[in-house]
């Protein structure tokens, strides 16, 4: 079993930044891949940063050149560092491990970007 606890969210202007944590615990061996995904308000979940099981790092477009992901083992966290939010990054983000035939997330943090 894998806990995922999401922490970070918040109000922010336009044009601002928030760093999200996940904290993982539980059995977190053999993970195929890790990251954030966020669900908008009427909108399908959708993938922001992973930590793929080919090795890469995976970005949406929208995002990319602004979020960074990483990680610390030691510590079992993940982070997404968001910088030059826009309106359109509102929504609630969520953490996601990927392990054997498991999917495990979070409860969600919400960010909302408005001035």
């Amino acid at each position: 079993q894998v806990q995922l606890v999401e922490s970070g969210g918040g109000l922010v202007q336009p044009g601002g930044s928030l760093r999200l944590s996940c904290a993982a615990s539980g059995s977190i061996v053999s993970i195929y891949a890790m990251g954030w995904y966020r669900q908008a308000p009427g909108k399908q979940r959708e993938s922001v940063a992973v930590f793929g099981g080919d090795g890469r790092t995976h970005y949406a477009d929208g995002v990319k050149g602004r979020f960074t992901i990483s990680g610390d083992d030691a510590k079992k966290m993940v982070y997404l560092q968001m910088n030059s939010l826009k309106a359109e990054d509102t929504a609630v983000y969520y953490c996601n491990i990927v392990r054997g035939p498991y999917t495990y997330w979070g409860q969600g943090t919400q960010v909302t970007v408005s001035s």
